[in-house]
Parts: C-alpha cells; structure tokens; sequence
C-alpha cells in the first residue's frame, strides 16, 4: 500500500491508546463514500477491525518491513 492510495493518511505510531483509535474513528467520520483512509500503526489493530466490520467498512492490511502495520479503510460497496 502507498500513501498515494489514500485520500486521507493517519500516522497513529507514535501516539498511546486510546488515541490512535481515537483518530482513526474521526478520520472515518469525515471518509467520503469513494476515499480511502490509511491509518499507520505500530502492531495489529485488531478491535480496530470488528468496529469496521459493524460500522460498513472494508480493509486491507500489510506489515512493512519495518513492522509497521498499514491498514487501508473503505466503505463497503453497495
């Protein structure tokens, strides 16, 4: 995944719990129905998932070699 697949970046790597959650639900407020968000991470967000899952999103996750994990967020199509 790049950055330019993204219309909206979150780089949550550096920040403490519960903020990276925090940001990622407000960038997913303002994610218009064709955009694409790209959250940084620094480890699997795995409750991440299911509030995407009951909340109409689809994603993609990859772990760069640096052990980032990127996860790339849509709504679900219709």
């Amino acid at each position: 995944m790049t950055r330019q697949a993204a219309d909206i970046v979150v780089d949550a790597r550096g920040l403490e719990p519960p903020e990276p959650m925090v940001r990622t639900m407000a960038a997913l407020d303002q994610l218009g129905e064709t955009e694409r968000l790209l959250v940084l991470l620094p480890r699997e967000p795995f409750p991440l998932y299911r509030a995407l899952e009951l909340n109409g999103f689809r994603w993609q996750t990859e772990r760069q070699p640096d052990g980032t994990v990127e996860v790339l967020i849509q709504h679900q199509r219709q």
